[in-house]
């Protein structure tokens, strides 16, 4: 599965990316938002996972573009919150988000979530 990373943190990026190669995806990532519109529509990924606050577009700009600009069937996204920030995640579902984890996390729970969807996305 072809998966979108846009993560500013950049520890947080490369472990995203690792865990997630070592499951066999292939990773594209991105530092800000900005970068991560610009790769969704050069490479059209599987998934998106994207943290919400980001330089110069926001997570939450990523979900509702997704949402309004997704090709054939919607590109599913998860959204990286930290805690505290209920409202955001809730308008983040509002604007179109599948899912969302709240940092800090496991990357075996993100595992875990991306493999749903990717057995999802193979039906």
């Amino acid at each position: 599965m072809k998966i979108l990373i846009a993560e500013d943190d950049e520890l947080m990026l490369k472990t995203l990316e690792l865990r997630l190669k070592k499951d066999g995806h292939e990773i594209i990532s991105a530092s800000d938002g900005r970068d991560a519109l610009s790769k969704i529509e050069q490479h059209t990924p599987d998934l998106v996972i994207s943290d919400i606050m980001m330089p110069y577009v926001s997570g939450l700009e990523i979900v509702a573009y997704l949402a309004e600009n997704s090709k054939e069937k919607k590109t599913p996204i998860i959204v990286l919150s930290g805690m505290g920030q209920e409202d955001i995640v809730l308008e983040a579902f509002q604007l179109g988000a599948d899912d969302f984890i709240t940092k800090p996390f496991s990357p075996s729970e993100l595992s875990v979530r991306v493999k749903r969807f990717a057995a999802i996305n193979s039906r």
